[in-house]
């Protein structure tokens, strides 16, 4: 009875076998058949592509700008006089797209579209062909968001609802719809290929959406916009080694947008939350050393006293996972969860510390504000005339996107002047001068007035005048000029 039964037991097997095969052959020629009705063939994007073109426009600026002439050396306008390196203008123009969000007429673009010189002409190209004027009410750098009002028209234009960018998920399809090279209004499909990319060590920059749809030069400003016909994001920039879409394009996330453009219709400036603390993405080997399994979160490297971050009892040490429930990977994507939380209100940060953790509330308020006093335009026979500088403050390490707490930062160098000339520019601190360190913009004033003064008296005695020496950190690294 034992063989009997083994033979009758692999009988059942191999009939199971069998029968599974069929099955699976079957399912595939199934899989392999001409779909069953027309309406199966005619799926199509035409309805949310219909619902959202009209809003979608083009947008044309020109302006004049400010070129720098190649003969511009100290050496050769001694020679041959001024004119020779006199800066030279010319126009220049710029193609890109925009969104429209409020029936009134209030558009959606990137700061660089519409960053094009002085006196800018910014026209507006509606999909149905009709064109207006249109002015600028708020743009930002660091968010490379720009907010356009339409002027003339009846007030009834298509727009587009603002999506919760917070609803994506990797994988859902979308569409980026723009005016690619300048071609015309063109529709290109793809899925979110990603969320929280952060492309730029910019402070404020935003956790970028990230799509596959193609994006091309043109496409800026243009709109991605998931399959209820929303809008999701502000397409903003690619990366690609032609110029031409590789598959890999950002967009600003619609919740953000949504900051700008309710500030802009309230007519207030955008304010960012203000931490007070110096952030770092965690490396594996930090992550191993503080008890972490894996690389996650955001390191606080420093607190700043009086700051928020230190009322709420933060320490250095302390890894951030979460903000709201939302997990964070990098500080651009945490200072995007406190700026679409707004100034006012509280968030809940999850953080990790010393093996536990544990949740703070912290109070969001704006970074306070630069003392007026603390600021020059310098001027006189320095290294540093044509500069305009500041006492370093957390409003202005908060603008420059710096981690210094001392010295004196420069804001603005105009073009032509030594300043200039010299290489210095906007975000550079200096931080001693002659050996000495420079704590205030008045300190440096005076430092720089005295040794001007004295120089002349050399020069007038014929003795050798004392070296300039200047030292200031560029990008967090400490550099020394001079002697000059």
């Amino acid at each position: 009875m034992a063989p009997m039964s083994k033979f009758l037991g692999r009988v059942a097997v191999l009939g199971l076998a069998l029968t599974f095969c069929g099955l699976w052959t079957s399912t595939t020629i199934a899989q392999r058949q001409p779909p069953p009705n027309r309406e199966s063939i005619l799926l199509s994007f035409s309805p949310i592509v219909k619902q959202a073109a009209p809003a979608v426009v083009n947008v044309y600026v020109r302006g004049r700008v400010t070129v720098r002439s190649p003969f511009d050396d100290p050496l050769l306008r001694q020679l041959f006089g001024d004119r020779l390196g006199m800066p030279q203008e010319r126009i220049q123009n710029s193609l890109g797209s925009g969104v429209i969000v409020a029936r009134e007429g209030i558009v959606v673009t990137n700061t660089h579209v519409i960053k094009v010189g002085a006196q800018a002409e910014i026209r507006v190209v509606l999909a149905d062909k009709r064109e207006f004027d249109a002015r600028v009410i708020l743009q930002d750098e660091k968010t490379d968001i720009a907010i356009l009002r339409i002027e003339g028209g009846d007030g009834q234009f298509p727009f587009l609802q603002l999506g919760d960018s917070d609803d994506l998920e990797v994988g859902d399809l979308v569409l980026a719809i723009g005016n690619p090279f300048g071609v015309g209004q063109s529709v290109s499909q793809g899925i979110i290929s990603a969320l929280g990319r952060s492309i730029s060590a910019r402070t404020g920059s935003p956790a970028f959406i990230q799509t596959d749809a193609a994006v091309n030069p043109g496409n800026s400003g243009g709109a991605l916009v998931d399959l209820g016909g929303r809008l999701v994001g502000i397409n903003t920039s690619i990366i690609s080694g032609t110029g031409a879409s590789h598959g890999i394009g950002f967009a600003v996330p619609s919740n953000l947008v949504r900051v700008f453009v309710e500030s802009a219709l309230s007519g207030r400036k955008v304010e960012r939350p203000w931490l007070g603390a110096r952030l770092e993405s965690v490396t594996r080997d930090t992550a191993l050393s503080l008890g972490l399994d894996r690389a996650t979160g955001v390191l606080v490297a420093r607190v700043v006293a009086g700051s928020p971050a230190a009322q709420a009892r933060f320490e250095p040490g302390d890894i951030i996972l979460a903000v709201d429930g939302h997990s964070i990977s990098d500080p651009q994507e945490l200072q995007y969860r406190l700026t679409t939380t707004g100034v006012g209100r509280e968030a809940k940060f999850t953080i990790f510390r010393q093996g536990q953790r544990s949740t703070m509330t912290v109070a969001l308020i704006a970074v306070p504000p630069a003392d007026p006093g603390e600021l020059r335009n310098l001027t006189g026979e320095t290294p540093l005339e044509g500069a305009r500088v500041a006492t370093l403050s957390p409003a202005i390490a908060e603008e420059l996107g710096l981690d210094e707490e001392t010295g004196v930062a420069v804001l603005q160098v105009t073009p032509g002047r030594l300043a200039a000339r010299l290489g210095f520019r906007r975000g550079d601190v200096i931080v001693t001068f002659d050996g000495q360190p420079v704590t205030s913009a008045g300190t440096l004033e005076e430092l720089l007035r005295d040794r001007a003064a004295e120089r002349r008296r050399q020069v007038l005695q014929r003795q050798r005048p004392t070296p300039w020496l200047i030292t200031m950190k560029r990008n967090g690294k400490e550099q020394q000029l001079g002697p000059l």
